[in-house]
């Protein structure tokens, strides 16, 4: 399917591996120019390198809980390419309580790096987007809808004010063209992933899925990329869950137990 995404600028904060590395690439696949943001300059520059294969790559290494680094970034985009058409709120994190109690510090961290950011990108895409139009995209996390109790306590509340806020900038951002939508992936098999869940974890956790397995991240990318795309002009306000059908039904292993049986 065209999406109608050549020659269209996309952002995608966080775009230096997992899914927004993918997210990244499906957009250059799609013939989009593509700039990317993430912290750590080693793991940008690699991906710089190889999504180049694939079209036109513009990366800066900021932070985007800083709100002029935010900024700054979308105005060198539009120096760089001319517009702004697509933004991909990528960034989001979730970090283990140290004690029995959260610090104040430690809600402080979760509310910049997973609610704040995504406000900053939505804020400096507007600001480019509101006289052309344009899509925004924030990616929650699954842990939005079903609550997790212990290390992910503070990242689910998180999450869930990234699908509310989608749902609010929706509704101020639409008399201007732009839409905002939402994407919630469940567990995807990415780098973060793989180094905070033990192997046995994540196989409980997959076992709770209905398609009994983690997330690719190209698969969490492709919902992200339509819903940038002129292919949804007519979806905004909306969030996608791409879990794989993660606490669905109570017993998610019926089928698969049943066709083992046949």
């Amino acid at each position: 399917m065209d999406l109608g995404l050549q020659g269209k600028v996309a952002v995608v904060t966080g775009g230096s591996k997992g899914i927004g590395y993918a997210t990244a690439k499906l957009f250059l696949e799609e013939g989009a120019k593509v700039a990317i943001c993430a912290r750590d300059k080693a793991n940008l520059d690699k991906a710089v390198k190889e999504l180049s294969a694939y079209g036109e790559v513009y990366a800066e290494a900021i932070d985007v809980t800083e709100e002029e680094a935010v900024y700054g970034f979308a105005d060198r985009v539009v120096e760089r390419f001319g517009a702004i058409d697509a933004w991909v709120n990528n960034v989001g994190s979730s970090f283990a309580r140290k004690k029995a109690q959260y610090s104040g510090e430690e809600i402080d961290k979760h509310y910049t790096v997973n609610f704040r950011s995504a406000v900053f990108g939505c804020q400096a895409a507007f600001r480019y987007m509101k006289d052309r139009g344009g899509s925004i995209v924030n990616v929650s996390s699954l842990a939005a809808r079903c609550a997790t109790s212990g290390r992910a306590s503070i990242y689910g509340p998180m999450k869930a004010a990234v699908r509310s806020l989608s749902q609010t900038f929706a509704g101020e951002y639409a008399a201007y063209g732009v839409r905002v939508n939402c994407v919630m992936p469940g567990f995807t098999d990415t780098p973060l992933v793989r180094e905070h869940l033990d192997p046995a974890e994540l196989a409980y956790t997959t076992s709770e899925t209905l398609l009994n397995r983690a997330a690719r991240p190209e698969e969490i990318a492709a919902p992200i990329v339509f819903l940038s795309s002129d292919r949804a002009s007519f979806m905004t306000g909306t969030t996608v869950e791409a879990s794989g059908g993660r606490s669905v039904t109570l017993n998610p292993t019926y089928s698969w137990d049943k066709k083992a049986s046949e």
